[in-house]
This record gives structure tokens, sequence and C-alpha cells, in this order.
């Protein structure tokens, strides 16, 4: 990797590349809330970076890593074996700007879950027990990352989004999960296309946003 960030001396950009820092916008043990991991205990952590340009995103203070402390890894790693979670979910952003191999090294030598939610539109680096791909019409994923996908999470905001998530369908393997979720802001309008949807082409299935509706991170 090589993502390269303003005002950095060269040790820190070394670093950067070879993944011992990380621009770290928030961690946080929490429920994960989406897809096929819903309901279970994961600790968050959110890397700041994103030229993917959804314009519906809900965490458009991500996008610009220099707004965020680089961080060391070991230091993300102390925090989330204090939380003593089964699971860690990598997150962003765009968490595949990053090098993320030495991370996952750290996590899987304490036995912990590695997942990621990824567009994909960077090649995926790091050691994933669960690969959430969610892929975005301004930067599609890489060939590649659609095979390794184990979810395929397709946000819908239009109707248009049920044709594309069907094109979307045929990259991924067989027995990667299938799911569309509504768009936030728009769930009241959408969600009931998403049901009738599902009902007539039942191999998708729903994901909702089940944190924002219990109201935790």
């Amino acid at each position: 990797m090589s993502y390269k960030l303003s005002g950095l001396n060269p040790e820190q950009q070394f670093s950067l590349n070879d993944g011992k820092l990380l621009p770290l916008m928030e961690e946080f043990y929490t429920i994960q809330g989406e897809g096929y991991n819903t309901g279970k205990p994961a600790y968050f952590i959110r890397i700041g970076g994103c030229d993917v340009g959804c314009h519906w995103c809900d965490v458009k203070e991500s996008w610009d890593a220099s707004l965020h402390p680089l961080t060391t890894t070991e230091k993300i790693l102390e925090n989330v074996l204090e939380s003593k979670t089964p699971a860690v979910v990598v997150t962003g952003g765009e968490p595949l700007i990053y090098n993320l191999v030495y991370l996952t090294e750290l996590l899987k030598q304490h036995n912990i879950q590695t997942y990621i939610e990824t567009s994909g539109s960077y090649p995926l680096t790091g050691n994933w027990d669960w690969i959430c791909l969610s892929p975005k019409k301004t930067m599609l994923p890489k060939e590649e990352n659609y095979k390794a996908a184990h979810e395929l999470k397709i946000i819908v905001f239009n109707k248009h989004d049920f044709f594309w998530a069907e094109e979307q369908a045929l990259k991924v393997s067989k027995d990667c999960y299938l799911y569309l979720q509504p768009e936030w802001s728009k769930r009241h309008e959408i969600t009931p296309l998403i049901v009738e949807y599902v009902k007539q082409n039942p191999r998708w299935m729903i994901s909702l946003q089940t944190h924002k509706y219990i109201d935790i991170p």
C-alpha cells in the first residue's frame, strides 16, 4: 500500500504503508446491527479515509483521513483486548485503502474473529473470517473481491438499485449471502419495496440497521 497523507515524516509514512499506523476515526464495543452477523457482539474499528464518495453516506466525516489521529496498531489491539470481544469489525471510510495484514495478524494471535465491511474498490489485504462486500456505483469492486465475499450487501436508495443488485449478484460466488438494505434516510419509502422484492426473489434477504432502531452505536 502507498496511501499518502500530507504532513507525515518518512518514518510515519513507512509505518502507514506497513499497516503499523492507522488513522483511527473511532472504536467501540457494541452489537453488530447489519447483515449476516446481526445481533452478535463485536468491537468496531472505523478507519478514516475514503474516496468512493457515496452521496448518501452517513459517515462523511470519515472521508478525510487527515482529520483522524494516526494510532499505532498495537494501541488498537490493546483497546480491543480490554473489551474482551470475540470479534472485530473493521470498517470506514474505506478500510482497504490501507494494508491490514499486520492488524489481522495481531488479532489472530489472540484468537479474535476478523470481519471487514468494504466497498471492495481496493485490493484485499488481511486475514478475514468474514468479508461483507457492499459495492458502490461510484467505484466498483476489484473483480477478485467479488469471489472472496461471504456476504453481498446492497444499499437500496431507489428502484434502479434492484436491477443493479442483480448485476452485482452475478459476480459473487454461489455460496455468498445476498442482502438488500434500505438507505436509512429513505427507509420508510424503500423498506416496503424490499419486502415485496424479497418475497418474489427469495434468494435475497433483508438487512436492517437494527443498531439505529435500538439506539446503540
